[in-house]
């Protein structure tokens, strides 16, 4: 049950984030509902796409575990370090620098880097569907943008090689706080120790 409340919940959260791609479609919901109307539609299924990846998830590995490989220990060790690149990169999405002009999209190879970070470290069947979802989404987003008319969003001002340095601070911040806090108490699987 757990992994189709998952399943759900990424059909959901990948599901409005792909509307996006989609300009001609994405055009006609603004202009049916309206932006204000629009963002709040969106908002709102990402949030309820969230919540039943999260649930699901959680019901999965308490209740119906699936083996399908056993990664080595090592991946593990991969994926931690892994893991400090990609939420750098993420961070670099907000604050723009010389990170953001040089990869143009820092978070779709965040994502991309986190996703198949995962994928190394979990041989089970729902973080194989949770994390290949993200990666395949990651990676059709990326072949979209270079397909689109229109950049999607607003302009955000680009800084120089210090916005850089205040993305890689932020960034070795937000991932001591993922994995000595959110990792091991929300997730319940510590990050380092094991």
């Amino acid at each position: 049950m757990g992994l189709l409340v998952m399943i759900l919940g990424l059909i959901l959260f990948l599901g409005v984030h792909t509307l996006t791609t989609q300009r001609d479609l994405r055009a006609r919901f603004v202009t049916s509902m309206g932006e204000g109307g629009y963002k709040i539609f969106y908002a709102l299924v990402s949030i309820a796409g969230l919540a039943l990846i999260a649930w699901g998830f959680a019901e999965y590995r308490a209740t119906g575990w699936i083996d399908v490989w056993n990664p080595p220990k090592a991946f593990k060790h991969i994926t931690v370090a892994l893991m400090l690149p990609a939420v750098i990169l993420v961070v670099a999405s907000y604050i723009r620098g010389r990170i953001y002009t040089t990869l143009k999209h820092p978070m779709l190879t965040g994502v991309k880097l986190w996703a198949a970070a995962h994928l190394l470290a979990n041989g089970d069947l729902g973080s194989i569907i949770l994390f290949g979802s993200f990666l395949a989404w990651a990676v059709f987003d990326r072949i979209s943008l270079k397909r689109r008319p229109d950049a999607g969003a607003p302009p955000i001002p680009v800084g120089g090689p210090g916005n850089d340095l205040i993305a890689i601070a932020v960034g070795v911040v937000a991932y001591l706080a993922l994995a000595f806090a959110f990792h091991p108490v929300v997730i319940g699987v510590p990050v380092f120790g094991v």
